[in-house]
């Protein structure tokens, strides 16, 4: 059984949900976000400000949709009320960026910059206190995620010296280097 797919949504003030078929549209005062759920397997419910799912069998896919689909509307309602963020940081000598545009440029310790375009609905900006902490926003916290896993992509962290980038949360696990044997 699915506790997440059983749990209500509350539907926050200024927040509007319309259910169009298999298309669901969420509005808030950040933006909009539109999502496709397949129907043959939800039943999406909207009654006095609390959206509920129903899923239309019991079988092992549906019930595995069942909580997927609440977790991605779930998201939606949220990112259209508060946004998602998140925020790498950039470790080394050398290393360094810029946002220029919709572009991030990043020096990496390569023979050339690496440029990253922002994907549309996402933003990118270095945070004012650290010059090498890069923030992603916006309301799509799939794309968010996508993009700030892109440009960490670019140099992960490595074990030795910590050298590289990584999300300000994560915690990367030291090596010991190489120790002369005399």
């Amino acid at each position: 059984m699915s506790r997440i797919g059983l749990s209500p949504i509350q539907i926050p003030e200024g927040v509007e949900v319309n259910v169009n078929g298999n298309e669901v549209v969420v509005k808030g005062p950040k933006g909009q976000l539109t999502h496709t759920f397949d129907a043959q397997f939800v039943e999406i419910k909207i009654e006095d400000g609390v959206i509920t799912l129903v899923r239309k069998s019991e079988a092992k896919e549906y019930k595995a949709r069942h909580g997927l689909y609440r977790s991605l509307l779930a998201n939606m309602i949220e990112g259209v009320t508060n946004g998602f963020k998140k925020s790498l940081e950039i470790r080394g000598v050398g290393y360094r960026g810029s946002v220029q545009g919709s572009k991030v440029e990043l020096h990496l310790g390569y023979s050339h910059p690496v440029y990253y375009e922002v994907p549309q609905g996402v933003t990118a900006e270095f945070d004012k206190e650290a010059n090498n902490v890069i923030n992603i926003t916006g309301i799509d916290k799939q794309l968010v995620g996508q993009a700030a896993a892109n440009i960490r992509s670019f140099r992960k962290p490595e074990p030795y010296k910590g050298k590289g980038i990584r999300y300000v949360d994560e915690y990367v696990a030291m090596k010991a280097g190489k120790s002369s044997s005399k």
